[in-house]
């Protein structure tokens, strides 16, 4: 059995459901320990994170990602336990082979195979790993990376390892992210009777104008590297559960995937005028989550890019879609940030499943591009 499919089998064993962590980075961080990482632990409630470090100089060249996963899902459905690594067909089965403890363990392994040849590297190699990013983000990586702020401490270059090609290993990296807001609203009317509506006011068809203005809008064009800004409501909810009465309340949920052509503010001030001009007596708050980011064409960019082609003969497609990652953390410090992982084909399914062939290249891509930003 190969070493990085050792390292994934064992880490999926662990039922690291978000934000909990379970001994993941335990494992993670006896490994680095014996190649001379400085290891830290971040603990945040019922997440922990980890910031392991070698070197004591710049620049820091850093492998970012979590060890926690989503919720299993309904487990008759699975064709083998979610937390019993399971191969077949050449696939590795179970919750986190591909989002992405496949990533955590390439890392390792990675690593590994660069300081047996390369042991006294150019600058600092570092990992922050989380186990607070499928659920409560604040819990993990914006708590490494405050601490690292407090003392000076910066990362200039970060591979984050999410599963982010599309069809075959390599074909896509993300080089941004469009930013994330949600919205709540709480539309008010008058509860009555469903006979003699002239005695209510029904928030449903009072709000229901307003929802369909909102849908139709243009919010910009995107630019080269960004799609226009998307708004999708998820969430509709009203009625007393009696078939004879007209609710007085109406509550929404709604998210923004926005991209630099537009600001939080500005998109809240256009959704609270449509509001307003359509009359509604209403209640709304805002939770962001992420600000878009870009990490131009330069030397980590290339360096992926390169090694890519040199090693899969492909050419990798840029892209900035997609929901949040930790990057959105991570960019605003100043450093080039780029996501690239396995097939995301199964994430967050039922059966998910990473490629052997996929999980053996990450480490090499992985080594290559070491070679190339650390030598």
């Amino acid at each position: 059995m190969s070493a990085v499919l050792a390292l994934t089998q064992q880490l999926i064993r662990i039922p690291s459901i978000t934000p909990e962590d379970k001994g993941c980075l335990d494992i993670i961080a006896a490994r680095l320990k014996k190649l001379g990482f400085t290891i830290e632990f971040f603990p945040c409630q019922k997440a922990n994170n980890l910031w392991a470090r070698r070197g004591t100089t710049g620049p820091v060249f850093c492998f970012a990602g979590h060890t926690d996963v989503v919720a299993t899902g309904p487990l008759e459905q699975w064709q083998s336990p979610p937390f019993e690594p399971t191969i077949r067909d050449g696939y590795l089965y179970g919750r986190g082979a591909a989002d992405m403890k496949s990533g955590v363990a390439a890392f390792i392994i990675a690593i590994e195979n660069f300081l047996q040849v390369h042991p006294n590297h150019h600058g600092s190699i570092a990992l922050l790993i989380t186990s607070a990013e499928e659920g409560p983000s604040e819990l993990g990586t914006p708590v490494v990376i405050k601490a690292l702020e407090a003392r000076g401490e910066k990362i200039n270059y970060c591979i984050v390892g999410e599963p982010s090609s599309q069809n075959q290993l390599g074909d896509t990296i993300k080089n941004g992210r469009r930013g994330s807001m949600h919205g709540k609203l709480t539309v008010h009317g008058k509860q009555g009777h469903i006979a003699y509506p002239h005695l209510a006011t029904n928030p449903i068809h009072a709000a229901s104008k307003a929802i369909a203005e909102l849908i139709a809008l243009e919010w910009d064009k995107g630019n080269e590297y960004f799609q226009p800004t998307q708004l999708q409501f998820y969430e509709i909810q009203a009625g007393t559960g009696a078939g004879n009465v007209i609710p007085g309340v109406l509550t929404c949920g709604f998210n923004f995937r926005f991209s630099p052509e537009v600001s939080a503010p500005q998109l809240q001030q256009r959704v609270q005028a449509v509001l307003t001009a359509q009359q509604l007596k209403y209640d709304i708050s805002w939770e962001l989550s992420g600000m878009p980011f870009l990490t131009k064409v330069g030397k980590l960019v290339n360096a992926c890019q390169d090694v890519i082609e040199a090693q899969l003969g492909i050419k990798t497609t840029l892209s900035t879609s997609g929901g949040t990652s930790d990057g959105r953390f991570i960019a605003p410090t100043g450093a080039e940030v780029v996501e690239l992982g396995v097939s995301n084909a199964t994430i967050h399914q039922i059966n998910e499943c990473v490629a052997l062939t996929e999980l053996e290249q990450l480490v090499k891509l992985y080594d290559g591009i070491l070679i190339k930003m650390c030598v």
